[in-house]
């Protein structure tokens, strides 16, 4: 039997959040984290509920964001930070690996982790794109925390009236 649609929500009451942000291109990982607790809120989240805490850089992101994961008490997390490419090698790991940090925490965890970490090439594409990243990650974690939570509630009811 295939399954009813479920459509995207975007009802963020009662859930709660976790930012992880980067101060390194600090002034970006704050107009990102401003952008999506704005959102956030806008979208229902109390502000009690967000827990927003700073790491050195983005390579720290993942392992913060496990930490959170592994309590149990957030129904989505966010990734916050800003690399922008510079003259060397560098840039290209620090991108690919907190990316990789991110999914690898969410899978691990089962928690939907929004990667809001930008990799830029100059200081004004990271300024044209930190306000609709912040936002974005804002909705993709509440779409994401409501989609996992109706995907339980199917897997319950089907399981229940198949028992």
């Amino acid at each position: 039997m295939a399954k009813d649609f479920i459509a995207p929500d975007f009802d963020g009451d009662d859930l709660r959040i976790g930012l992880v942000q980067s101060r390194f291109n600090e002034w970006a990982g704050r107009a990102l984290a401003e952008s999506c607790m704005n959102e956030l809120i806008t979208l229902g989240v109390d502000e009690a509920d967000i827990t927003h805490i700073t790491v050195p850089g983005s390579l720290e992101i993942p392992l913060a964001l496990a930490k959170l994961a592994a309590t149990e008490d957030f129904d989505a997390l966010i990734g916050l930070g800003c690399v922008i490419r510079g003259d060397t090698y560098h840039f290209e790991v620090v991108a690919n690996e907190s990316a990789r940090g991110l999914a690898s925490v969410s899978l691990e965890y089962g928690v939907p982790i929004a990667n809001a970490i930008l990799t830029t090439d100059t200081d004004e594409q990271a300024r044209s794109r930190v306000e609709e990243k912040g936002r974005d990650a804002a909705r993709v974690a509440i779409e994401m925390a409501n989609l996992l939570w109706a995907l339980d509630e199917d897997g319950a009811s089907a399981a229940t009236s198949e028992d």
